[in-house]
């Protein structure tokens, strides 16, 4: 009977720590999926407000047009303005998921929204790229990793949400896994690629 309790025990030991952390994983990807989609419905929005074909069309071309497009078609709870606080933890306390190196996250403006979700912004025109966004998807709180609550995501002219792609044009699979290894799961100080990864394997992260 003891034998069979320790056993039972060392069992629970192994298995209720992978299942906190498979709920947290679910947990933290059903925050992004809310945000990706609040964003590309926004998105459509704003080019059907405008009679606009494209993101540029529209007049989605500033930091001045990105303030307007957020503070218009968002709840928006704080206006941190060029600071990240306090819509974002410090920034001292966001890492890489290897924790090899500490990670900037402060763009151009920040916004806290009501689903709890910073957001950081610059506009970027090049080729289709349109935009580069920081997203803590819980806000200040924890664990503040790249990757598991912190995503760089990116807005292309066709209203696409996506990663990073090096040449300006919206990436394809190939292009979201070599952005994952090369920087969400390296020991650099890059960090794109995580969004992509999940992107990759139908908003699971597998990682």
């Amino acid at each position: 009977m003891l034998v069979t309790l320790g056993i039972i025990g060392v069992v629970s030991a192994m298995t209720v720590p992978t299942l906190m952390q498979n709920h947290q994983r679910k947990t933290y990807v059903t925050q992004l999926h809310k945000f990706y989609n609040e964003l590309s419905q926004a998105l459509i929005q704003y080019q059907t407000d405008r009679n606009a074909l494209n993101l540029k069309e529209a007049g989605l071309i500033s930091n001045d047009a990105l303030k307007l497009f957020f503070k218009s078609y968002f709840n928006v709870v704080n206006d941190c303005g060029e600071d990240a606080e306090p819509c974002f933890a410090p920034n001292s306390n966001y890492r890489k998921i290897n924790d090899s190196e500490h990670i900037g996250t402060l763009l151009d403006y920040s916004i806290a929204i009501a689903s709890g979700a910073a957001i950081t912004f610059r506009s970027s025109i090049r080729l289709d790229t349109i935009a580069i966004l920081y997203v803590d998807i819980n806000g200040p709180k924890g664990p503040n990793i790249a990757g598991r609550d912190m995503f760089a995501i990116y807005i292309y002219n066709d209203g696409t949400v996506d990663d990073w792609s090096n040449d300006g044009e919206k990436p394809d699979k190939d292009d979201r896994n070599s952005n994952f290894d090369s920087d969400c799961y390296s020991a650099n100080n890059s960090w794109t690629g995580c969004f992509g990864k999940i992107l990759n394997d139908n908003w699971e992260m597998t990682y």
